[in-house]
Protein backbone atom coordinates (compact mmCIF):
# COMPACT_ATOMS: atom_id res chain seq x y z
CA UNK A 1 0.00 0.00 0.00
CA UNK A 2 1.09 3.57 -0.64
CA UNK A 3 0.30 6.48 1.70
CA UNK A 4 0.59 10.19 1.03
CA UNK A 5 1.78 12.24 4.00
CA UNK A 6 2.32 15.78 5.16
CA UNK A 7 4.94 16.17 7.87
CA UNK A 8 6.83 18.76 9.85
CA UNK A 9 10.56 18.24 10.34
CA UNK A 10 12.49 19.08 13.50
CA UNK A 11 13.71 22.26 11.80
CA UNK A 12 10.10 23.34 11.19
CA UNK A 13 10.05 22.59 7.45
CA UNK A 14 6.76 21.27 5.99
CA UNK A 15 7.21 18.35 3.57
CA UNK A 16 4.86 16.21 1.50
CA UNK A 17 5.51 12.82 -0.08
CA UNK A 18 4.61 9.15 -0.35
CA UNK A 19 5.63 6.10 1.67
CA UNK A 20 4.99 2.40 1.08
CA UNK A 21 3.91 0.19 3.99
CA UNK A 22 1.67 -2.85 4.64
CA UNK A 23 -0.72 -0.73 6.75
CA UNK A 24 -1.21 2.77 8.12
CA UNK A 25 0.27 2.00 11.55
CA UNK A 26 3.53 0.83 9.97
CA UNK A 27 3.66 3.96 7.79
CA UNK A 28 3.16 6.15 10.89
CA UNK A 29 5.87 4.26 12.81
CA UNK A 30 8.28 4.66 9.88
CA UNK A 31 7.80 8.43 9.72
CA UNK A 32 7.87 8.95 13.48
CA UNK A 33 11.08 6.92 13.80
CA UNK A 34 12.79 9.62 11.71
CA UNK A 35 11.67 12.33 14.12
CA UNK A 36 8.91 13.78 11.93
CA UNK A 37 5.68 15.27 13.24
CA UNK A 38 2.85 13.85 11.14
CA UNK A 39 0.31 16.47 10.09
CA UNK A 40 -1.75 14.18 7.85
CA UNK A 41 -1.53 10.74 6.28
CA UNK A 42 -3.94 8.88 4.03
CA UNK A 43 -3.94 5.82 1.81
CA UNK A 44 -3.70 6.43 -1.92
CA UNK A 45 -6.54 4.82 -3.83
CA UNK A 46 -6.04 3.58 -7.39
CA UNK A 47 -8.73 4.09 -10.01
CA UNK A 48 -9.48 1.91 -13.02
CA UNK A 49 -7.18 3.99 -15.26
CA UNK A 50 -4.18 3.49 -12.98
CA UNK A 51 -4.32 -0.31 -12.98
CA UNK A 52 -0.96 -1.80 -13.93
CA UNK A 53 -1.70 -4.45 -16.56
CA UNK A 54 1.87 -5.75 -16.34
CA UNK A 55 1.11 -7.40 -13.00
CA UNK A 56 -1.34 -9.67 -14.82
CA UNK A 57 0.65 -10.35 -17.99
CA UNK A 58 4.18 -10.29 -16.55
CA UNK A 59 3.56 -11.61 -13.07
CA UNK A 60 6.75 -12.49 -11.15
CA UNK A 61 7.30 -16.24 -10.89
CA UNK A 62 8.73 -18.36 -8.10
CA UNK A 63 12.01 -18.43 -10.05
CA UNK A 64 12.14 -14.61 -10.01
CA UNK A 65 11.69 -14.57 -6.24
CA UNK A 66 14.45 -17.19 -5.83
CA UNK A 67 16.86 -15.11 -7.94
CA UNK A 68 15.95 -11.93 -6.05
CA UNK A 69 16.41 -13.62 -2.67
CA UNK A 70 19.75 -15.24 -3.52
CA UNK A 71 21.20 -12.09 -5.07
CA UNK A 72 20.04 -9.92 -2.18
CA UNK A 73 21.72 -12.38 0.21
CA UNK A 74 24.97 -12.06 -1.78
CA UNK A 75 24.86 -8.25 -1.73
CA UNK A 76 24.22 -8.17 2.02
CA UNK A 77 27.10 -10.60 2.57
CA UNK A 78 29.28 -8.18 0.55
CA UNK A 79 28.37 -5.42 3.08
CA UNK A 80 26.44 -3.36 0.53
CA UNK A 81 23.84 -1.06 2.18
CA UNK A 82 20.40 -2.68 2.00
CA UNK A 83 18.61 0.17 0.18
CA UNK A 84 21.40 0.45 -2.38
CA UNK A 85 21.39 -3.31 -2.91
CA UNK A 86 17.64 -3.27 -3.54
CA UNK A 87 17.99 -0.43 -6.06
CA UNK A 88 20.73 -2.38 -7.84
CA UNK A 89 18.50 -5.46 -8.08
CA UNK A 90 15.54 -3.40 -9.29
CA UNK A 91 17.56 -2.15 -12.27
CA UNK A 92 18.63 -5.60 -13.44
CA UNK A 93 15.25 -7.36 -13.65
CA UNK A 94 13.49 -7.26 -17.04
CA UNK A 95 9.91 -7.56 -15.82
CA UNK A 96 8.47 -4.07 -15.17
CA UNK A 97 6.21 -5.41 -12.42
CA UNK A 98 9.09 -6.87 -10.45
CA UNK A 99 11.25 -3.78 -10.97
CA UNK A 100 8.42 -1.62 -9.64
CA UNK A 101 7.87 -3.82 -6.57
CA UNK A 102 11.57 -3.94 -5.68
CA UNK A 103 11.82 -0.17 -6.16
CA UNK A 104 8.88 0.31 -3.78
CA UNK A 105 10.57 -1.98 -1.24
CA UNK A 106 13.79 0.02 -1.64
CA UNK A 107 11.97 3.33 -1.09
CA UNK A 108 10.27 1.95 2.02
CA UNK A 109 13.57 0.67 3.44
CA UNK A 110 15.27 3.96 2.62
CA UNK A 111 12.47 5.71 4.48
CA UNK A 112 13.54 3.90 7.65
CA UNK A 113 11.30 0.83 7.61
CA UNK A 114 12.61 -2.68 8.22
CA UNK A 115 12.97 -5.02 5.25
CA UNK A 116 10.36 -7.42 6.67
CA UNK A 117 7.80 -4.58 6.91
CA UNK A 118 8.57 -3.49 3.34
CA UNK A 119 8.11 -7.07 2.08
CA UNK A 120 4.84 -7.43 4.03
CA UNK A 121 3.33 -4.75 1.76
CA UNK A 122 3.42 -7.33 -1.05
CA UNK A 123 1.74 -10.48 0.33
CA UNK A 124 1.04 -11.73 -3.20
CA UNK A 125 4.78 -12.39 -3.58
CA UNK A 126 6.12 -12.89 -0.06
CA UNK A 127 4.39 -15.35 2.26
CA UNK A 128 4.14 -14.98 6.03
CA UNK A 129 6.80 -17.71 6.28
CA UNK A 130 9.17 -15.65 4.10
CA UNK A 131 8.53 -12.45 6.06
CA UNK A 132 8.93 -14.12 9.48
CA UNK A 133 12.26 -15.64 8.50
CA UNK A 134 13.50 -12.27 7.22
CA UNK A 135 12.32 -10.73 10.49
CA UNK A 136 14.21 -13.33 12.52
CA UNK A 137 17.32 -12.65 10.40
CA UNK A 138 17.03 -8.94 11.14
CA UNK A 139 16.68 -9.53 14.88
CA UNK A 140 19.55 -12.04 15.09
CA UNK A 141 21.83 -10.12 12.72
CA UNK A 142 21.91 -13.09 10.31
CA UNK A 143 19.85 -11.69 7.45
CA UNK A 144 22.31 -13.10 4.89
CA UNK A 145 21.84 -16.68 6.20
CA UNK A 146 18.06 -16.28 6.43
CA UNK A 147 17.80 -15.13 2.80
CA UNK A 148 20.14 -17.88 1.63
CA UNK A 149 17.99 -20.50 3.34
CA UNK A 150 14.82 -19.01 1.84
CA UNK A 151 16.32 -19.20 -1.67
CA UNK A 152 17.22 -22.88 -1.16
CA UNK A 153 13.78 -23.60 0.32
CA UNK A 154 11.95 -21.99 -2.60
CA UNK A 155 14.16 -23.84 -5.09
CA UNK A 156 13.37 -27.19 -3.45
CA UNK A 157 9.64 -26.42 -3.49
CA UNK A 158 9.84 -25.48 -7.17
CA UNK A 159 11.78 -28.65 -7.97
CA UNK A 160 9.14 -30.84 -6.32
CA UNK A 161 6.31 -29.05 -8.17
CA UNK A 162 8.16 -29.46 -11.47
CA UNK A 163 8.66 -33.16 -10.78
CA UNK A 164 4.95 -33.73 -10.18
CA UNK A 165 3.96 -31.69 -13.24
CA UNK A 166 6.47 -33.59 -15.36
CA UNK A 167 5.12 -36.94 -14.18
CA UNK A 168 1.53 -35.93 -14.97
CA UNK A 169 2.14 -34.00 -18.20
CA UNK A 170 2.28 -37.03 -20.50
CA UNK A 171 -0.84 -38.82 -19.18
CA UNK A 172 -2.76 -35.54 -19.08
CA UNK A 173 -1.92 -34.90 -22.74
CA UNK A 174 -2.90 -38.44 -23.75
CA UNK A 175 -6.22 -38.27 -21.89
CA UNK A 176 -6.99 -34.84 -23.38
CA UNK A 177 -6.18 -36.06 -26.90
CA UNK A 178 -8.30 -39.18 -26.32
CA UNK A 179 -11.30 -37.07 -25.27
CA UNK A 180 -10.97 -34.83 -28.36
CA UNK A 181 -10.63 -37.79 -30.77
CA UNK A 182 -13.53 -39.63 -29.12
CA UNK A 183 -15.73 -36.53 -29.37
CA UNK A 184 -14.97 -36.11 -33.09
CA UNK A 185 -15.68 -39.78 -33.80
CA UNK A 186 -18.92 -39.84 -31.82
CA UNK A 187 -20.27 -36.66 -33.43
CA UNK A 188 -19.04 -36.96 -37.04
CA UNK A 189 -17.71 -40.45 -37.88
CA UNK A 190 -19.68 -43.10 -35.98
CA UNK A 191 -23.22 -41.86 -36.85
CA UNK A 192 -22.52 -42.33 -40.58
CA UNK A 193 -20.75 -45.66 -40.08
CA UNK A 194 -23.37 -47.16 -37.77
CA UNK A 195 -26.19 -45.99 -40.05
CA UNK A 196 -25.05 -48.67 -42.52
CA UNK A 197 -26.22 -51.44 -40.17
CA UNK A 198 -29.64 -49.83 -39.84
CA UNK A 199 -30.02 -49.33 -43.61
CA UNK A 200 -29.01 -52.90 -44.42
CA UNK A 201 -31.15 -54.29 -41.62
CA UNK A 202 -28.52 -56.39 -39.87
CA UNK A 203 -30.04 -58.47 -37.08
CA UNK A 204 -28.47 -59.87 -33.89
CA UNK A 205 -25.88 -57.14 -33.48
CA UNK A 206 -23.17 -57.80 -30.85
CA UNK A 207 -23.69 -56.24 -27.43
CA UNK A 208 -20.75 -53.84 -27.90
CA UNK A 209 -22.28 -52.59 -31.17
CA UNK A 210 -25.71 -52.04 -29.61
CA UNK A 211 -24.13 -50.12 -26.72
CA UNK A 212 -22.10 -48.02 -29.17
CA UNK A 213 -25.20 -47.23 -31.28
CA UNK A 214 -27.20 -46.22 -28.21
CA UNK A 215 -24.35 -44.08 -26.82
CA UNK A 216 -23.77 -42.34 -30.14
CA UNK A 217 -27.49 -41.62 -30.62
CA UNK A 218 -27.88 -40.33 -27.08
CA UNK A 219 -24.87 -38.00 -27.32
CA UNK A 220 -25.92 -36.58 -30.70
CA UNK A 221 -29.53 -36.05 -29.60
CA UNK A 222 -28.64 -34.36 -26.31
CA UNK A 223 -25.20 -32.90 -27.04
CA UNK A 224 -26.05 -29.34 -25.92
CA UNK A 225 -27.76 -30.63 -22.78
CA UNK A 226 -24.70 -32.80 -21.99
CA UNK A 227 -22.27 -29.89 -22.50
CA UNK A 228 -24.45 -27.68 -20.29
CA UNK A 229 -24.37 -30.27 -17.50
CA UNK A 230 -20.60 -30.80 -17.84
CA UNK A 231 -19.65 -27.12 -17.84
CA UNK A 232 -22.27 -26.32 -15.20
CA UNK A 233 -20.89 -29.06 -12.95
CA UNK A 234 -17.33 -27.79 -13.46
CA UNK A 235 -18.35 -24.22 -12.65
CA UNK A 236 -20.38 -25.20 -9.57
CA UNK A 237 -17.58 -27.51 -8.41
CA UNK A 238 -15.04 -24.71 -8.82
CA UNK A 239 -17.26 -22.33 -6.84
CA UNK A 240 -17.76 -24.96 -4.12
CA UNK A 241 -14.00 -25.54 -3.80
CA UNK A 242 -13.59 -21.81 -3.14
CA UNK A 243 -15.73 -22.12 0.01
CA UNK A 244 -14.13 -23.30 3.31
CA UNK A 245 -16.26 -26.48 3.32
CA UNK A 246 -15.49 -27.25 -0.32
CA UNK A 247 -11.77 -26.65 0.14
CA UNK A 248 -11.71 -29.03 3.11
CA UNK A 249 -13.47 -31.74 1.06
CA UNK A 250 -11.13 -31.23 -1.93
CA UNK A 251 -8.03 -31.22 0.28
CA UNK A 252 -9.21 -34.46 1.87
CA UNK A 253 -9.69 -36.05 -1.57
CA UNK A 254 -6.17 -34.98 -2.61
CA UNK A 255 -4.44 -36.81 0.25
CA UNK A 256 -6.63 -39.93 -0.02
CA UNK A 257 -6.68 -40.55 -3.77
CA UNK A 258 -4.96 -43.77 -4.95
CA UNK A 259 -1.19 -43.59 -5.65
CA UNK A 260 -0.91 -39.82 -6.06
CA UNK A 261 -2.48 -39.22 -2.64
CA UNK A 262 0.56 -40.80 -0.98
CA UNK A 263 2.87 -38.37 -2.78
CA UNK A 264 0.77 -35.34 -1.84
CA UNK A 265 0.46 -36.45 1.78
CA UNK A 266 4.24 -36.95 2.08
CA UNK A 267 4.86 -33.52 0.55
CA UNK A 268 2.56 -31.87 3.10
CA UNK A 269 4.27 -33.72 5.96
CA UNK A 270 7.70 -32.67 4.65
CA UNK A 271 6.53 -29.05 4.34
CA UNK A 272 5.13 -29.03 7.89
CA UNK A 273 8.29 -30.57 9.35
CA UNK A 274 10.70 -28.32 7.47
CA UNK A 275 8.76 -25.15 8.26
CA UNK A 276 8.49 -25.98 11.96
CA UNK A 277 12.20 -26.89 12.13
CA UNK A 278 13.34 -23.74 10.35
CA UNK A 279 11.20 -21.38 12.42
CA UNK A 280 12.24 -23.02 15.70
CA UNK A 281 15.93 -22.72 14.72
CA UNK A 282 15.34 -19.05 13.92
CA UNK A 283 14.28 -18.43 17.52
CA UNK A 284 10.61 -17.74 16.78
CA UNK A 285 8.28 -18.66 19.71
CA UNK A 286 6.67 -22.08 19.38
CA UNK A 287 3.10 -20.73 19.24
CA UNK A 288 4.01 -18.33 16.42
CA UNK A 289 5.89 -21.16 14.71
CA UNK A 290 2.87 -23.46 14.69
CA UNK A 291 0.51 -20.67 13.59
CA UNK A 292 2.75 -19.56 10.69
CA UNK A 293 3.12 -23.17 9.54
CA UNK A 294 -0.67 -23.59 9.60
CA UNK A 295 -1.00 -20.55 7.30
CA UNK A 296 1.44 -21.82 4.69
CA UNK A 297 0.77 -25.58 4.71
CA UNK A 298 -1.86 -25.17 1.96
CA UNK A 299 -4.23 -27.94 3.11
CA UNK A 300 -7.34 -27.34 5.22
CA UNK A 301 -7.04 -30.70 7.02
CA UNK A 302 -3.46 -30.16 8.14
CA UNK A 303 -4.20 -26.52 8.95
CA UNK A 304 -6.97 -27.67 11.31
CA UNK A 305 -4.57 -30.15 12.97
CA UNK A 306 -1.89 -27.48 13.46
CA UNK A 307 -4.37 -24.98 14.90
CA UNK A 308 -5.56 -27.68 17.30
CA UNK A 309 -1.92 -28.30 18.26
CA UNK A 310 -1.43 -24.57 18.81
CA UNK A 311 -4.34 -24.45 21.25
CA UNK A 312 -3.04 -27.54 23.05
CA UNK A 313 0.47 -26.08 23.41
CA UNK A 314 -1.01 -22.77 24.62
CA UNK A 315 -2.77 -24.74 27.36
CA UNK A 316 0.46 -26.46 28.43
CA UNK A 317 0.18 -29.59 26.27
CA UNK A 318 2.38 -30.82 23.43
CA UNK A 319 2.19 -31.09 19.65
CA UNK A 320 2.75 -34.84 19.64
CA UNK A 321 -0.37 -35.43 21.78
CA UNK A 322 -2.54 -33.71 19.16
CA UNK A 323 -0.75 -35.24 16.16
CA UNK A 324 -1.25 -38.73 17.59
CA UNK A 325 -5.04 -38.29 17.51
CA UNK A 326 -5.26 -37.73 13.73
CA UNK A 327 -4.94 -40.42 11.06
CA UNK A 328 -3.48 -37.82 8.66
CA UNK A 329 -0.31 -37.80 10.81
CA UNK A 330 1.62 -41.12 10.67
CA UNK A 331 2.59 -42.69 14.02
CA UNK A 332 6.28 -42.42 13.04
CA UNK A 333 6.04 -38.62 12.83
CA UNK A 334 4.13 -38.32 16.12
CA UNK A 335 6.63 -40.56 17.94
CA UNK A 336 9.69 -38.68 16.63
CA UNK A 337 8.15 -35.32 17.58
CA UNK A 338 7.36 -36.69 21.05
CA UNK A 339 11.00 -37.76 21.49
CA UNK A 340 12.16 -34.34 20.25
CA UNK A 341 9.93 -32.56 22.76
CA UNK A 342 11.18 -34.71 25.65
CA UNK A 343 14.88 -34.38 24.75
CA UNK A 344 14.81 -30.71 23.77
CA UNK A 345 15.87 -31.56 20.21
CA UNK A 346 12.59 -30.87 18.45
CA UNK A 347 14.17 -28.91 15.58
CA UNK A 348 16.68 -31.74 14.99
CA UNK A 349 13.90 -34.37 14.87
CA UNK A 350 11.72 -32.26 12.59
CA UNK A 351 14.62 -31.80 10.18
CA UNK A 352 15.08 -35.58 9.92
CA UNK A 353 11.33 -36.09 9.48
CA UNK A 354 11.36 -33.58 6.62
CA UNK A 355 14.26 -35.36 4.88
CA UNK A 356 12.54 -38.74 5.26
CA UNK A 357 9.22 -37.66 3.76
CA UNK A 358 10.88 -35.71 0.93
CA UNK A 359 12.83 -38.84 0.03
CA UNK A 360 9.65 -40.94 0.20
CA UNK A 361 7.75 -38.53 -2.06
CA UNK A 362 10.60 -38.45 -4.61
CA UNK A 363 10.66 -42.26 -4.80
CA UNK A 364 6.88 -42.46 -5.16
CA UNK A 365 6.85 -39.83 -7.92
CA UNK A 366 9.48 -41.80 -9.85
CA UNK A 367 7.46 -45.02 -9.46
CA UNK A 368 4.24 -43.34 -10.60
CA UNK A 369 5.96 -41.91 -13.68
CA UNK A 370 7.21 -45.44 -14.51
CA UNK A 371 3.83 -47.11 -14.01
CA UNK A 372 1.60 -44.55 -15.75
CA UNK A 373 2.79 -45.28 -19.30
CA UNK A 374 2.00 -49.05 -19.38
CA UNK A 375 -1.33 -48.41 -17.65
CA UNK A 376 -2.24 -45.84 -20.31
CA UNK A 377 -1.21 -48.23 -23.09
CA UNK A 378 -3.38 -50.95 -21.54
CA UNK A 379 -6.40 -48.62 -21.23
CA UNK A 380 -6.00 -47.38 -24.81
CA UNK A 381 -5.61 -50.95 -26.04
CA UNK A 382 -8.84 -52.06 -24.35
CA UNK A 383 -10.73 -49.02 -25.71
CA UNK A 384 -9.51 -49.68 -29.27
CA UNK A 385 -10.34 -53.38 -28.97
CA UNK A 386 -13.92 -52.61 -27.89
CA UNK A 387 -14.34 -50.04 -30.67
CA UNK A 388 -12.96 -52.41 -33.35
CA UNK A 389 -15.10 -55.33 -32.19
CA UNK A 390 -18.22 -53.13 -32.12
CA UNK A 391 -17.69 -52.03 -35.75
CA UNK A 392 -15.79 -54.80 -37.52
CA UNK A 393 -17.73 -57.83 -36.21
CA UNK A 394 -21.08 -56.70 -37.72
CA UNK A 395 -19.33 -55.81 -40.99
CA UNK A 396 -17.67 -59.26 -41.07
CA UNK A 397 -21.05 -60.94 -40.45
CA UNK A 398 -22.64 -58.82 -43.15
CA UNK A 399 -19.98 -59.85 -45.71
CA UNK A 400 -20.42 -63.53 -44.84
CA UNK A 401 -24.20 -63.29 -45.26
CA UNK A 402 -23.92 -61.68 -48.67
Amino acid sequence: MNFSYKIKTQSGEILEGKVGAPDENTAVDTLQSKGYLILSIEQLESDIFSIDLNKYFQKPTNKDIVIFTRQLSTLIDADMPLAEGLRTLARQFEKPTLRKIISEISDTVEGGSALSNALAAHPELFSSFYIKLVQSGEVSGKLHEALLYLANYLERSQEISSKIKGALAYPAFVVFALIIVTGIMVVYVLPQLLAIFKDVGVQNLPLTTRILIWTTSFINNYIFFIFTIIFGSIFLGWRYIKTPEGKAVFDNIKINMPALGTVIRNLYLARISESLSTLIKSGIPILDTIHITSDLVGNANYQRILLDAEENVRGGGSMSDVFGRYKEIPPLMSSMISIGEKTGKLDFMLEHISKFYKSESDNTIDNIATLIEPILVLVLGVAVAILVSAILLPIYNLVNVT
